[in-house]
């Protein structure tokens, strides 16, 4: 499958590579790069926008991870994940990524010091 053109937002170009469909796990995986000069990148949200427009997706199907920006800024690195549905998503995304969407269980309230605490005035 050919990659998609480049995505260009106020400057800021988005383009994939090493794209993957990993049909094991519902899902397409790539590399994203992101090209911004003198610029600060683009926020997830804006991300996930431009990927959904370009591979024919839901944003809230889509992952957006481990983002680097380079020595001396202009080009960014990150991982990007889109899942066929959330059912999927759900099974397979780790819990922390999840939350980020605002799909996951919420954390507890408890903290481990606290649980400790509790445990010693019993």
């Amino acid at each position: 499958q050919p990659l998609p053109d480049p995505v260009a937002v106020m400057s800021i170009t988005v383009r994939t590579r090493k794209f993957m469909r990993n049909s094991l796990l519902s899902r397409r995986q790539m590399v994203v790069d992101v090209l911004h000069d003198g610029k600060a990148c683009a926020s997830h949200a804006e991300l996930r926008k431009e990927l959904a427009r370009a591979h024919n997706a839901d944003t809230e199907l889509i992952f957006l991870f481990n983002f680097r920006t380079v020595f001396g800024g202009g080009k960014t690195t990150g991982f990007a994940l889109i899942y066929d549905n959330m059912k999927e998503a759900e099974k397979f995304e780790p819990q922390h990524r999840l939350r980020r969407i605002g799909k996951g269980k919420p954390k507890g309230d408890t903290t481990r010091k606290m649980k400790k605490e509790a445990k010693g005035r019993k």
